[in-house]
């Protein structure tokens, strides 16, 4: 028998094309071309400007030498140029490398040379930094700086110095808007690198593809319920895994951008109210932020508002104060290597009926696959065998599909490592419930093994959270001669709220079994990434100390 369906109908320019999201803003730029792409301040972006800033951005970088495979970094801030930047450099078939603004010069100086960044675009609240960065780094990259113009009188951070030989506008200007980009030559090809945090030796650089990117913008506005010109405020940075793909995402809808150079309630507020945000995501420390405003920072707006959010489940007290506020949140998990959430917890309208506790305990889950990862599952990293839906018992998560990264930038080791078996590991331990479900139980490395037994910290927390004095809280192990390791808890309180340790304990009391509950609570400020995450590392630091 023959293969007929293989026979005369082959791939050609016709029937196939390499998936790349470069193609989302030519389409809304054509279809949509007077409509607001970008709010920033004063000013107004339509999506024709932008396109044609993108491709003159992009025209500019080929005049220096931006080519296949190059690496174009930015340091920037949540503003125009990043999301130019989003389109603009890969136009080129370079690769987009966005710096975690918060990072000390020694880190940024590691991924520029690691990167080998041919070209830096670098906005002056921090060429302090960079500054610095470039001193201490071997590659000498072009420098282009970024003068924002809506720069607010009332930063917290004045400008830096000017450290670049060309200002961004005067090279975007240098750019021709007729620039001939053209797809990339594969789908597989590199369009960005991220790092991961480094927070126990230096960062990993975790590769995208085109692939990767236009399937995750079209997942996004999936199960963000993005409907057509959708408007997006920016407090996430876009740094952080290029913004969970969202730079890319909101051309499918032709949606509006609204940049936000700070995460401030007022300003917050005022976006929702004024300008018709329609959805937003980032950190729990957002959603507090929010309910926690002053009276007069806050805002009455008529639209529902999405807000997703990544990291240790809400506590319920947050959620109902953000349902209240007039948010719905929705809860996503994922990693850097999986392009930012690629797990959701799909709510079904019947768990509102349930119980308190029982619904709690539904949304305390991370979730199901996005569509558009092929697997998720829950596995002995050992055996390599799924754990049993029950539930209870604990095994590393792990991702199979297209939005898992193409690996670590030379590091073919840890790529190996990542990718045993097949599935991408994550790190992460968790269950598998009867209904597919999974929910994370910690990081290995965060798991308390008391007396030999398994200590959650993330369940310790989450009682901890139930406490009305408690704004912010992480627990960690600390040694102990008996036990080997006891948990100990560094809990923030909200302002204006007291507590004391042994009530803080006697409260988890009430909620943990014994050997569960924290042996020592420090009031403290709880130290937190630029995204919100809170840094168990310094805490385990700390309570070495």
């Amino acid at each position: 028998m023959g293969r007929p369906y293989e026979e005369n109908l082959d791939k050609n320019p016709a029937n196939h094309q390499p998936l790349t999201p470069l193609s989302f803003l030519e389409r809304a730029a054509k279809t949509f071309p007077d409509h607001a792409a970008i709010i920033h301040g004063d000013r107004r972006t339509t999506y024709r400007q932008w396109w044609q800033r993108s491709l003159k951005l992009a025209s500019a970088l080929a005049k220096t030498g931006i080519g296949k495979g190059d690496t174009v970094t930015v340091m920037l801030s949540n503003t125009p140029p990043m999301l130019e930047a989003h389109f603009g450099v890969p136009m080129t078939k370079a690769v987009l490398h966005s710096l975690n603004t918060r990072l000390d010069a020694a880190i940024i100086a590691f991924q520029l040379d690691h990167a080998e960044t041919k070209l830096l675009i670098v906005d002056r609240e921090f060429s302090g930094v960079v500054k610095e960065a470039l001193a201490l780094a071997r590659v000498k990259p072009l420098v282009v700086d970024y003068d924002d113009p809506e720069y607010p009188a009332d930063a917290p951070y004045p400008k830096g110095e000017r450290i670049g030989t060309i200002d961004y506008e005067a090279f975007v200007g240098s750019g021709d808007e007729t620039f001939a980009w053209s797809m990339p030559d594969d789908e597989w090809d590199a369009i960005s690198l991220n790092y991961t945090s480094g927070t126990t030796g230096n960062p990993k650089g975790v590769v995208y593809h085109h692939r990767g990117a236009a399937l995750m913008a079209y997942t996004n506005t999936i199960h963000a319920g993005m409907a057509k010109h959708c408007v997006y405020l920016w407090t996430l940075p876009m740094f952080h895994c290029n913004g969970w793909c969202f730079p890319w995402t909101l051309a499918v809808q032709a949606g509006t951008h609204v940049c936000l150079r700070w995460v401030r309630a007022k300003q917050i507020y005022d976006a929702i109210a004024d300008l018709g945000v329609t959805h937003l995501c980032g950190a729990p420390v957002v959603m507090s932020l929010l309910i926690n405003a002053r009276d007069e920072e806050k805002r009455a707006f008529p639209q529902l508002v999405t807000f997703n959010t990544a990291a240790a489940p809400p506590p319920e007290a947050v959620l109902s104060g953000m349902a209240d506020a007039g948010f719905a949140v929705t809860h996503l998990y994922g990693l850097t290597e999986t392009y930012g959430p690629a797990v959701v917890n799909e709510w079904h309208g019947e768990w509102d009926e349930l119980e308190k506790g029982p619904r709690t305990a539904r949304k305390a889950r991370q979730g199901v696959r996005y569509a558009a990862l092929e697997d998720l599952t829950v596995m002995d990293p050992e055996t390599m065998e799924k754990t049993p839906d029950d539930g209870e018992t604990i095994g590393e998560v792990m991702f199979r599909g297209n939005i898992v990264m193409k690996g670590y930038l030379k590091n073919r080791k840890a790529t190996d490592e990542a990718f045993a078996g097949g599935w991408f590991h994550s790190g992460d331990l968790g269950v598998m419930h009867p209904d597919g479900y999974i929910q994370l139980k910690d990081r290995s490395k965060d798991i308390i093994i008391s007396g030999g037994e398994n200590i959650s910290s993330i369940e310790v927390e989450d009682a901890l959270y139930k406490h009305a004095a408690v704004a912010s809280c992480g627990v960690v192990a600390r040694p102990d001669d008996k036990w080997g390791e006891v948990p100990i808890a560094y809990v923030e309180l909200k302002p204006g709220k007291e507590a004391t340790e042994a009530e803080i304990i006697e409260h988890c009391r009430s909620l943990l079994a014994r050997f569960k509950v924290p042996k020592a609570v420090i009031f403290a400020e709880i130290p937190k990434t630029s995204t919100g995450k809170i840094q168990k590392f310094r805490l385990r630091d700390m309570a070495k100390g």
